[in-house]
Protein backbone atom coordinates (compact mmCIF):
# COMPACT_ATOMS: atom_id res chain seq x y z
CA UNK A 1 0.00 0.00 0.00
CA UNK A 2 1.61 3.71 -0.82
CA UNK A 3 0.24 6.61 1.25
CA UNK A 4 -0.45 9.54 -0.54
CA UNK A 5 -2.03 13.29 0.31
CA UNK A 6 -4.43 15.59 -0.82
CA UNK A 7 -2.80 19.01 -1.30
CA UNK A 8 -3.72 22.18 -2.57
CA UNK A 9 -2.67 23.37 -6.25
CA UNK A 10 -3.91 27.03 -6.70
CA UNK A 11 -7.73 26.77 -6.08
CA UNK A 12 -8.38 23.12 -6.72
CA UNK A 13 -6.74 19.93 -4.59
CA UNK A 14 -4.40 17.31 -6.20
CA UNK A 15 -3.00 14.18 -5.34
CA UNK A 16 1.02 13.95 -5.60
CA UNK A 17 1.92 10.20 -7.30
CA UNK A 18 5.42 8.68 -6.62
CA UNK A 19 7.46 7.92 -9.12
CA UNK A 20 7.43 4.17 -8.62
CA UNK A 21 3.25 4.26 -9.43
CA UNK A 22 3.88 6.45 -12.62
CA UNK A 23 6.61 3.73 -13.61
CA UNK A 24 3.41 1.00 -13.01
CA UNK A 25 0.96 3.03 -14.68
CA UNK A 26 2.99 3.69 -17.41
CA UNK A 27 2.19 7.24 -17.36
CA UNK A 28 4.03 10.39 -16.92
CA UNK A 29 3.64 14.75 -16.57
CA UNK A 30 0.27 15.73 -18.88
CA UNK A 31 -1.04 12.30 -19.75
CA UNK A 32 -4.43 11.57 -18.60
CA UNK A 33 -5.49 9.25 -15.95
CA UNK A 34 -9.22 7.98 -15.41
CA UNK A 35 -10.85 7.77 -12.24
CA UNK A 36 -13.52 4.90 -12.22
CA UNK A 37 -16.02 4.08 -9.27
CA UNK A 38 -15.82 0.11 -8.36
CA UNK A 39 -18.86 -1.37 -7.33
CA UNK A 40 -17.36 -1.81 -3.64
CA UNK A 41 -17.97 1.87 -3.52
CA UNK A 42 -13.69 2.86 -3.66
CA UNK A 43 -12.34 4.05 -6.91
CA UNK A 44 -9.79 2.29 -9.46
CA UNK A 45 -7.05 4.86 -11.36
CA UNK A 46 -5.85 3.34 -14.51
CA UNK A 47 -3.92 5.16 -17.70
CA UNK A 48 -6.84 3.58 -19.60
CA UNK A 49 -9.74 5.12 -20.92
CA UNK A 50 -13.10 3.18 -20.13
CA UNK A 51 -15.16 4.10 -23.01
CA UNK A 52 -12.40 3.25 -25.42
CA UNK A 53 -12.65 -0.46 -24.52
CA UNK A 54 -16.84 -0.78 -25.41
CA UNK A 55 -16.04 1.49 -28.41
CA UNK A 56 -13.48 -1.29 -29.21
CA UNK A 57 -15.69 -3.87 -28.28
CA UNK A 58 -18.30 -2.85 -30.94
CA UNK A 59 -15.69 -2.24 -33.47
CA UNK A 60 -14.16 -6.08 -33.34
CA UNK A 61 -18.19 -7.16 -33.55
CA UNK A 62 -18.55 -5.19 -36.55
CA UNK A 63 -15.15 -6.56 -38.15
CA UNK A 64 -15.95 -9.98 -37.53
CA UNK A 65 -19.67 -9.51 -38.60
CA UNK A 66 -18.84 -7.95 -42.00
CA UNK A 67 -15.38 -8.68 -43.09
CA UNK A 68 -16.18 -9.08 -46.77
CA UNK A 69 -17.99 -5.32 -46.81
CA UNK A 70 -15.06 -3.77 -44.92
CA UNK A 71 -12.57 -5.44 -47.08
CA UNK A 72 -14.51 -4.39 -50.48
CA UNK A 73 -14.73 -0.43 -48.41
CA UNK A 74 -10.79 -0.25 -48.14
CA UNK A 75 -10.15 -1.16 -51.73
Amino acid sequence: MIEVKVRKVGNSFGVVLPKEVLARLNTGEGQPLYLTETPEGGYRLTPFDPSFQEKMTKAEDIIRRYPNTLRALAK
